[in-house]
């Protein structure tokens, strides 16, 4: 009986180790790259790419709807204009990632690194709670609620307990988003749109919201200590 279990035990660890296995490796990546262009992009679409490494790799060119990238290394890479919706990003690396106009929604992207990175002209509608964007750019992007297209409720981003340390927001739209306990000290967040933003137990000190729209903001909680204000539209008291 002792080595029957000790078979089937190996047999559940092997079958348990496949399962976990990523379908492609970072080699087998960077030949699909080598020949993709934009009309005919390296199929990665739905592909399980967790915890490989595929950093400082140029992905312009790789179709990575609905990707698994889990635990994936993708820090340094260059995801300029490319589709990220629907893919699976809990606790992956993408630091210093250029992340430009890209689109990113209905992703779960808690725990992630993303900072340092790119996301000028950017559209996110996903969770990013406890991700971590400290110094990243974030300026002039939509990532407000969209009111007009909400069949299934509201959607709209989520950045409770995320780290924006350093951060520039400036000009950006994150109305209707949730950004309790929100690390924004020293954040750059002149003419934000934080309309109706759930902001509370922020710590917002020596951030800079001059001219920020935050009526309407819930701000129970939040450390303002230190923060400009000058111009902005405050909630009602």
């Amino acid at each position: 009986m002792k080595i029957q279990t000790t078979f089937i035990s190996i047999l559940l660890f092997l079958f348990s180790a496949n399962l976990l296995s990523a379908d492609l490796t970072r080699e087998q990546v960077i030949e699909m790259l080598k020949t993709a262009t934009k009309d005919n992009p390296a199929n990665l679409r739905k592909k399980d790419l967790r915890g490989v490494d595929l950093s400082g790799l140029d992905l312009r060119n790789a179709n990575l709807w609905g990707a698994d990238l889990r635990k994936a290394n993708l820090s340094r890479c260059n995801l300029e204009g490319v589709n990220l919706d629907l893919t699976v990003m809990t606790g992956t690396n993408l630091k210093q990632a250029n992340l430009k106009n890209v689109s990113i929604f209905g992703v779960y992207l808690k725990g992630a690194d993303l900072s340092e990175t790119d996301l000028r002209g950017s559209r996110v509608i996903a969770t990013l709670d406890k991700a971590n964007l400290s110094n990243a750019i974030i300026t002039n992007v939509d990532w407000g609620a969209d009111m007009k297209n909400q069949p299934m409720g509201l959607m709209r981003v989520t950045m409770n307990n995320a780290n924006l340390t350093g951060a520039d927001l400036s000009g950006s739209s994150f109305s209707r988003g949730l950004m309790r306990f929100a690390k924004l000290n020293n954040a750059n967040l002149r003419n934000a749109d934080l309309y109706r933003v759930d902001l509370r137990g922020a710590d917002l000190s020596g951030a800079d919201l001059t001219g920020a729209d935050l009526r309407e903001a819930k701000l129970e909680g939040a450390n303002l200590n230190g923060a400009k204000l000058t111009g902005a539209k405050l909630p009602d008291s």
